[in-house]
């Protein structure tokens, strides 16, 4: 099949089927899988163009309801975690989407800011497994403008890379505020979705304007719904996981797989860039 948008072409089932797998994997953690999917997108199928941060972005509307709703079914959202994100995220999310626009749009330049981003998860991912959360153990103060303040400058990220910022919040939280996955992954997946939703809007806005500078921004909308229509149910599938596999492994598996990416990307940049030159 092939998506006029953004001049992806592949079989029908490779998105969905892609996109189930890596929210099963990832929902456990308390992230909807975006960070995983946009390098398959811009190194599998070709799709480097500022398009693919708000196509991510559809992913993620599309994908993490499946967990939310299982997450409030168990009561596990933690609501004041949850207005913290959204309130330092979504103006966040604006700024970084028009710079992904402006500034970004070198498919090198996108590459080499994802694997920055890529490195800072991951490490917060070991650090997270190599000092894993215990029953009992006392948590760090949980104050919501702290938190607010620390989701400003990940939403930005998450509104240049497409992952919503929420992604970037989850090891800060389970790592620095000591707090469990459990209560954590709820509220992390809800910031997305209304992140990645105002992620959207901004680039449908911006794509129209002469500040987009000619760059293609506005997102491919059938290869992100095909996208979300496996995150769905990979998500709704990954949250009712969770309860019944080891947290310690799942970071592990993660950190491992976003170092590996984020090293893949950044030495790539410095080996082009000196043929370059």
């Amino acid at each position: 099949m092939y998506f006029p948008v953004s001049g992806v072409g592949c079989p029908i089932w490779l998105p969905p089927a892609t996109a189930f797998l890596v929210a099963l994997v990832a929902t456990p953690a308390g992230v909807s899988g975006a960070f995983l999917l946009l390098p398959f997108q811009m190194s599998v199928l070709g799709f480097v163009s500022p398009a693919v941060t708000p196509t991510n972005l559809i992913y993620n509307i599309v994908a993490t309801p499946g967990g939310i709703v299982r997450y409030i079914q168990e009561h596990l959202m933690v609501w004041p975690l949850v207005w913290a994100i959204i309130i330092g995220s979504v103006p966040g999310v604006f700024l970084g989407a028009a710079i992904r626009v402006h500034y970004l749009p070198d498919p090198r330049l996108a590459k080499l800011f994802v694997g920055c981003v890529l490195i800072y998860l991951g490490v917060r991912l070991f650090l997270d497994v190599l000092r894993p959360f215990e029953a009992g153990r006392k948590h760090a103060a949980f104050h919501p403008a702290v938190l607010a303040a620390v989701a400003l400058p990940t939403g930005v990220a998450g509104g240049i890379y497409g992952v919503g910022g929420g992604a970037i919040i989850a090891p800060f939280a389970m790592t620095i505020l000591r707090l469990p996955a459990r209560a954590v992954a709820g509220a992390a997946l809800l910031g997305t979705l209304i992140t990645s939703g105002a992620g959207v809007a901004s680039f449908e806005l911006l794509s129209g304007t002469a500040y987009a500078s000619g760059a293609l921004a506005k997102p491919d909308w059938a290869l992100g719904l095909l996208f979300g229509a496996g995150g769905l149910l990979g998500s709704y599938f990954g949250a009712r996981l969770q309860k019944h596999l080891p947290e310690h492994w799942i970071r592990l598996f993660l950190a491992v797989v976003v170092t590996a990416l984020a090293l893949t990307y950044i030495l790539r940049f410095f080996v082009t860039a000196r043929s370059v030159s």
